[in-house]
């Protein structure tokens, strides 16, 4: 066993069968694979490029071999571009990055656009470069056509784990915009080109970070968001909190976790702009990356996602157990259900003989809610 798993389900792209897996805190190498529909092995592409590939001078060394990249939750297709988006994972080891050099680590914390039919990379986009903080970048791709500051424009929008919400040209891989939807302190900007500007202190170290914001869970995580075309947001569940991060050597081994997390201290005091622990629901607008509404909740989550719909309404599932119901334009509560049971999962609409339902597990119950006929 080398820590190799599956969490997420494969992606059909025309004739072909896409697969990833987890296991990017382990001692591997990642990868994407490619299948026919009999189960024929069609290309793989390795997320750690080898000596001599593009991207292996990203790498100190040997540690490309188990240089992590895990490709756990399912990538977005364009058929019209035919080109394959698909979110890359975190380095390993996770938090000691002496092993890994200070570089960048391609194409860990990526999205990579790929050829669906040979595997080839297009071009790729690095959110969190030489990460130590374990800001995997598989939240979801959500691919947009609109205008976009006067111009129509095919789009990927993005909000990472590290807290910051990304516009992208999905075809060229252009970086348009980035800005920060929750409290940040780890970023100071961004060069022409979307590359970030770490602020000193902020990576992790064996003498521990600051207090940096996000922590380790990020800013928002693997729930899912939703794009309205009526209103033109983009709506995301976030948790807004600090950590302090700390690395020490650890010797890879494979089946076992890489993670070279140094021991847990107390945490730094937060600073006077520090906002205490939250989190919510907001609604971005992408022309300006700024937020129009905030709606907070009890509990901040990993799973926990929303669905905006044509009827205006934002539905979204809370870790406390409420299924609920907000104004997508205002972000006003409309309605909500205590199911009684914890969610991990993002709601759902379907339809029956023109009937809307609203569906989503809470514990081991499947609830499903009818729309008024």
């Amino acid at each position: 066993m080398e820590g190799f798993n599956i969490t997420s389900p494969p992606l059909i792209v025309k004739d072909k069968i896409i697969v990833g897996h987890a296991g990017g805190e382990y001692a591997l190498r990642g990868f994407l694979d490619a299948y026919d529909v009999m189960g024929k092995h069609l290309w793989r592409f390795y997320t750690i490029p080898a000596p001599g590939e593009f991207g292996s001078d990203t790498w100190k060394g040997d540690s490309w071999k188990t240089g992590g990249g895990g490709t756990w939750l399912t990538g977005t297709y364009d058929p019209e571009l035919d080109t394959l988006y698909w979110p890359i994972g975190n380095p390993a080891a996770m938090t000691d990055r002496s092993v890994r050099g200070d570089r960048d680590n391609l194409f860990t914390d990526s999205v990579v656009a790929l050829d669906p039919d040979t595997g080839q990379r297009k071009w790729h986009y690095q959110f969190t470069p030489n990460d130590g903080h374990d800001w995997d970048s598989t939240e979801d791709m959500v691919l947009v056509d609109r205008v976009w500051h006067g111009r129509q424009r095919k789009l990927l929008l993005h909000a990472d784990r590290n807290g910051h919400f990304y516009v992208l040209d999905r075809t060229t891989g252009e970086f348009l915009a980035a800005t920060p939807f929750i409290h940040q302190t780890w970023n100071g900007g961004f060069d022409a080109k979307g590359r970030p500007k770490p602020i000193p202190g902020s990576n992790s170290s064996p003498e521990g970070s600051f207090l940096v914001y996000p922590t380790a869970g990020g800013a928002t995580n693997f729930g899912a968001p939703s794009y309205s075309p009526s209103t033109g947001w983009f709506y995301l569940e976030y948790s807004e909190a600090g950590a302090q991060y700390i690395s020490a050597p650890q010797v890879p081994q494979k089946g076992r976790e890489y993670l070279g997390e140094g021991p847990a201290r107390r945490l730094p005091p937060r600073g006077p702009n520090d906002p205490a622990p939250n989190a919510g629901i907001k609604a971005i607008d992408p022309e300006t990356g700024k937020t129009v509404w905030d709606f907070k909740l009890f509990q901040g989550s990993l799973a926990n996602g929303v669905l905006a719909t044509a009827g205006g309404i934002v539905f979204a599932s809370s870790r406390d157990g409420n299924l609920v119901a907000l104004d997508a334009k205002t972000g006003k509560h409309l309605w909500h259900y205590q199911t009684g049971g914890n969610h991990a999962a993002s709601p759902i609409s379907y339809a029956i003989d023109g009937r809307q339902y609203i569906a989503l597990t809470a514990g081991n119950v499947l609830y499903s809610f009818a729309l008024p006929e």
